[in-house]
């Protein structure tokens, strides 16, 4: 395959000078006013209106997921249509035309209509899809704008209101023009698809703002259309996408696999029926080939009309080639509106979790353990992490991953999350989900034990043997990543639990009335918050000189009570303390509609020397990373939060974002130049700040991989 590299950020032509050249580089935006946006089409600043997020949204697809080249497009492209019945002839806009490659925006090079529409307001976060049928008078609209036997070339068009998506295909006969629905586009000339696949679709690699809606659309029709329950509604679209992921593996190299639609079969009840019995038979292989995830008893119950809907969605993306920041985005998005437990699991936000994962830096032969998975946020994290990381030893950073490195990378990270991935949760729904994700990003299940972690290594969960061969205390984990369930209304009062923690933290502990210093009674607390054990639970997994990552309410970091006293007394005795980075409240508040103040404290384990400096008192003193974020790039509402000057204007920086898309047979490489707002996160900076804190002052203590005292 032939690849070149393009700037489709400057629009050249023939003769074009350098100088020129250079200046239309620069964007036009330097500031943005309240409510503005960047035109991801002209780059110039414009009003954000709700029609416009849906605009941009389908601009950014059609370059990413479908190889357009945004001088190909246009906004609000005046096109003449014709009054039926009457010879008087009107101006009407397509908010989106697309015309032939390279060639001039005019009626007669025009392509490619689309019709934006506000999204619809939700009903409790549903909002249910309509059939073509239901939308004739959206369609005809459509219609109208692609125009009849007099633009033949027009042949597509898509109307959307980011929730509903209809596409039509104008075909000229014998008798005049005729509109067919499609559930997508035609695969085009130089795409990956091929004219002998049934469904005649392209697969394309999702951009994640698209994939998000994807997942949304799916749910939301089996929820709002079949009668069920978010939770079923959710099962049963994890299935299909399990299915639709398998299907992926086991035909890769294969003109098609089971997982697809014909271009008929959508709208006709023995075509949905055929698509229902490839599925189902689809599923029940992936029931064979994954027992340890489903039971015998797990089916797929959606009607035909949904499930042909779900596949229809499903089937264009390529899922396996699709990056794994987008995958995993969109499905942390839907598992955490979905499982959102009751037993104080507040699913922790995605920026807290990138900090998290940057600052311990797991590497490729290292073990990483979150005991309390939740919904997966560590592990992929985790994925992602070495993933970057890779691409940043090649020099491909910020780039799109070539074929062959998406092959390369994919079967690293398959080997990673099978020797060194592991998680745990008392949940077995969670535990289901976190597997569900870890395959989606890694084509294998890992390794997700359904078990209690502060019972282990006792417990009568089912993942308890498997634990104790694989990861047992003090011996196999380097890296712990977790946010456990916090709360003195949800207390540890299992007495075959808390007798693990008696020798640490699981005493009453006072104040003696004489030296002021905490000392344990000889009596012992009846149950104790689960926040608390998870610390000494996670010091005692990983090995000496294992690295931990904690979320952990502020209280007992900074509380002035015996027992919080004791508790930060324990971390310092069988720990170097790394960092110690506070959240404000806004950070849980969007996702687990709390209001707590926490931080994240990082810890490196100690060795039974170092345990003992520090009761003798000859350890040194070191040096400790703390800080305060103030900003996590969205209020409390969740909307995004900017960064402004001293006049109240937004900021707005120059991202360049390097893509590989495939325009007319040939692989293109360009820069694309976009002016955006400044997210005002301090994360980002956090990071920083902690990587040259360490180019300063190493890390203290052993380091394991080489067998020697660093600063102890």
């Amino acid at each position: 395959m032939e690849e070149l590299t393009l700037d489709l950020a400057i629009p050249q032509q023939p003769g074009d000078g350098a100088d020129p050249a250079m200046e239309d580089t620069q964007p036009r935006v330097t500031t943005l006013e309240e409510g503005q946006i960047v035109d991801y089409i002209t780059g110039e600043a414009i009003k954000e209106t709700p029609k416009e997020k849906v605009r941009q949204r389908i601009v950014r697809a059609l370059v990413h997921e479908h190889g357009i080249d945004p001088h190909d497009m246009a906004r609000d492209f005046p096109v003449t249509v014709s009054e039926e019945g009457a010879p008087r002839k009107r101006t009407k806009k397509a908010d989106i035309a697309i015309f032939e490659s390279g060639a001039e925006h005019t009626t007669a090079n025009l392509r490619r209509v689309v019709i934006c529409k506000p999204e619809p307001k939700r009903g409790k976060n549903v909002v249910k899809l309509r059939e073509p049928r239901q939308a004739e008078k959206d369609l005809a609209e459509l219609q109208e704008l692609m125009g009849n036997e007099d633009r033949p070339e027009c042949a597509d068009g898509m109307w959307t209101d980011g929730v509903d998506f209809f596409f039509l295909k104008k075909v000229i006969g014998d008798f005049g023009a005729t509109f067919e629905d499609r559930s997508d586009w035609e695969v085009t000339e130089g795409t990956k698809g091929s004219r002998t696949v049934a469904s005649h679709q392209r697969l394309r690699r999702a951009e994640p703002e698209m994939l998000k809606t994807t997942f949304r659309r799916c749910h939301n029709y089996i929820h709002g259309n079949e009668g069920m329950p978010k939770d079923a509604a959710f099962w049963q679209f994890l299935y299909l996408l399990f299915a639709k992921m398998y299907d992926e593996r086991v035909s890769r190299g294969t003109a098609h696999g089971r997982f697809r639609t014909g271009l008929k079969e959508m709208f006709d009840p023995a075509g949905r029926a055929a698509i229902s019995a490839r599925v189902k038979e689809l599923f029940e292989d992936v029931k064979l080939e994954y027992k340890d995830v489903f039971k015998s008893t797990d089916e797929i119950t959606l009607s035909d009309r949904a499930l042909a809907f779900i596949v229809s969605e499903l089937a264009p993306y390529d899922l396996s080639g699709t990056d794994v920041d987008a995958k995993g985005i969109a499905y942390q998005e839907l598992v955490g509106t979905n499982l959102r437990g009751d037993r104080g699991q507040y699913f922790t936000p995605r920026g807290a979790v990138n900090l998290m994962v940057e600052i311990l830096d797991p590497q490729e032969d290292e073990t990483v353990l979150d005991p309390t998975c939740g919904t997966g946020g560590f592990l992929q994290a985790t994925l992602n992490h070495l993933h970057h990381t890779w691409q940043k030893q090649e020099g491909t950073f910020g780039f799109p991953d070539t074929d062959e490195q998406r092959e390369r990378f994919r079967d690293r990270l398959k080997a990673y999350a099978e020797k060194h991935l592991f998680g745990a949760d008392f949940d077995r729904f969670l535990v289901r989900a976190t597997t569900m994700n870890i395959m989606t990003l890694a084509e294998t299940t890992g390794n997700v034990f359904h078990m209690d972690s502060l019972a282990f290594p006792r417990g009568h969960l089912p993942g308890v043997e498997l634990a104790k061969e694989q990861i047992p205390l003090g011996e196999a984990v380097d890296v712990l990543l977790t946010n456990p369930p916090f709360g003195a209304d949800i207390p540890v009062s299992d007495e075959s639990v808390l007798a693990s923690f008696r020798d640490g933290i699981a005493k009453s502990w006072g104040r003696n009335k004489e030296t002021g210093k905490v000392e344990a009674s000889d009596t012992a607390p009846s149950s104790m918050a689960p926040e608390q054990l998870f610390i000494q639970r996670a010091i005692e997994w990983v090995k000496p000189g294992g690295r931990i990552g904690i979320v952990l309410p502020n209280g007992i970091l900074s509380n002035p009570g015996p027992t919080d006293e004791a508790i930060r007394r324990y971390i310092l005795e069988h720990c170097w303390v790394l960092a110690s980075i506070e959240l404000p409240v806004e950070t849980f508040v969007v996702d687990a509609n709390v209001n707590i103040l926490t931080t994240l404290l990082f810890l490196k384990r100690k060795t039974d020397r170092e345990v003992r400096n520090h009761r003798i008192g000859t350890e040194k003193p070191y040096p400790v990373f703390m800080a305060v974020a103030e900003k996590v790039g969205f209020d409390r509402r969740g909307n995004d939060l900017y960064k402004r000057k001293p006049n109240g204007d937004i900021v707005v920086e120059t991202k360049v974002e390097m893509e590989r898309l495939r325009i007319r047979g040939k692989v293109v490489t360009r820069p694309l130049k976009r002016s955006q707002p400044v997210i005002d996160n301090d994360l980002p900076l956090i990071a920083k700040k902690y990587r040259e804190f360490r180019a300063k002052y190493p890390v203290p203590g052993a380091d394991p991989r080489k067998g020697m005292e660093a600063g102890a």
